[in-house]
């Protein structure tokens, strides 16, 4: 009788261990985006310490969005977008690499001091997005709408983010974000 009770408590502690790890599962799912390369090949028109301090801007952006919106699909679709485009712009900036790698395991990151509120940052991608249409360029123009496109999301009041945005899709289109959030079958390269 008593090897039976003694059976009995070790599977019950037993299912009760795995009943506690599915409790501990992610909090949310996020698919993080693949960067191999960057698909700013040549000729765009930032310095790397521009590229960097944009990269960081964007994580830090995305890392409070998340935060504040709880972990919403919206917020996790925005995040893959923005850390997309901050590990094209920089693939080893800190804070989009740390930020991609909590959230790809449903750990909420913690908040992050930002150095621009999002009015201020969605202005200022619509003036170097202004800018970077002026420079000419295929990677210019890419990078151009990327920035529109997250200004206005970052500050949907902004209305020449809007403005720029509206006129974008008008003449190219819907921006495929893909180009940043997933790895090209042309960039794989073997080891």
């Amino acid at each position: 009788m008593k090897r039976f009770i003694g059976q009995a408590c070790l599977a019950l502690t037993f299912f009760g261990g795995l009943r506690a790890q599915k409790v501990e599962a992610k909090a949310f799912e996020f698919k993080p985006p693949i960067v191999r390369q960057s698909a700013f090949k040549n000729g765009l028109g930032l310095v790397d310490r521009e590229g960097d301090e944009y990269a960081g801007a964007l994580a830090t952006f995305a890392t409070n969005r998340v935060i504040s919106a709880k972990a919403s699909k919206d917020s996790l679709g925005f995040a893959r977008k923005a850390l997309g485009l901050a590990l094209h712009l920089s693939s080893r900036n800190k804070r989009a690499m740390v930020t991609k790698f909590q959230l790809s395991k449903g750990t909420m990151p913690k908040r992050v001091e930002s150095e621009y509120s999002p009015k201020t940052l969605a202005a200022l991608f619509v003036a170097r997005a202004e800018t970077l249409f002026e420079q000419k360029g295929e990677s210019n123009r890419l990078l151009a709408r990327a920035l529109i496109d997250l200004a206005v999301t970052i500050d949907p009041h902004n209305e020449d983010a809007i403005y720029a945005f509206e006129l974008q899709k008008i003449d190219y289109g819907e921006l495929d974000w893909t180009q940043f959030t997933e790895a090209s079958k042309l960039d794989v390269t073997t080891p």
